[in-house]
Parts: C-alpha cells; sequence; structure tokens
C-alpha cells in the first residue's frame, strides 16, 4: 500500500496554470499507474489523466487534453499534473491515486489508493 499526498492547489484566475504534486510513501511511483482524478460539488469522482508505470504512456480527458499534463519524477516518488489554461469548470477536488495495475486506465475501479485531494478552484 503507498500513502499518497497531494499538495499545490490553490485559487487562480482564468487563463492560469498550478503544479498538482502528488508525493508518494511506503511504495515507489515506477511501481504503478498513477493517475489523477477530480470531484466537483454534486458531481462523481471523475478521470483526469494517467501515466504508466514505465511512464512512457500517458491519457486524458477529452475535457483537459491539451491543457493538462501528468508527469512523474521517480526520485522524488513524486507525480505532478501541470493544469494550465484552466477554466471555470476546473474547480474541483484534485486527487491522485495508485493503480492496481502496471498499465494505464481510466477507471476509478482500477485505483486502489487515493490522497486527500488539493482544491483547485478557478475563478472567472
Amino acid at each position: 500500500q503507498v500513502q499518497l499526498v497531494e499538495s499545490g492547489g490553490g485559487l487562480v484566475q482564468a487563463g492560469g496554470s498550478l503544479r498538482l504534486s502528488c508525493a508518494a510513501s511506503g511504495g515507489t511511483v515506477s511501481n504503478y499507474a498513477m493517475g489523477w482524478f477530480r470531484q466537483a460539488p454534486g458531481k462523481e469522482r471523475e478521470f483526469v489523466a494517467a501515466i504508466s508505470w514505465s511512464g512512457y504512456i500517458t491519457e486524458y480527458a477529452d475535457s483537459v487534453k491539451g491543457r493538462f499534463a501528468i508527469s512523474r519524477d521517480v526520485a522524488k516518488n513524486t507525480v505532478y499534473l501541470h493544469v494550465n489554461s484552466l477554466k471555470p469548470e476546473d474547480t474541483a477536488v484534485y486527487y491522485c491515486a495508485a493503480a492496481k495495475k502496471s498499465y494505464v486506465s481510466r477507471d476509478i475501479n482500477d485505483f486502489g489508493s487515493w490522497g486527500q485531494g488539493t482544491q483547485v478552484t478557478v475563478s472567472s
């Protein structure tokens, strides 16, 4: 079981950017496919991005493709989500997660370890 702690969220204006971080402990991020999900009030948690254990394969939700970028730093045992060109509809709590499998997935049920989330609020 890997413990994940997100950070880097905040309040930004539309068009702004943030770098969300997910620090892992109790396991190395290179042993897992890693993902980012988000949940807005009144909505279900939705897939945002994922990266394979190797770091060579990434997947993005259509709503964020071209604006967000998932990456990792194995030496720091940290996964990042660069959120760019932010829109008010990106406002949500962002969660990182470690997958049960080593390959990328969009399915929330394929992820077994979750962080506490970090709030991203985008003002118009």
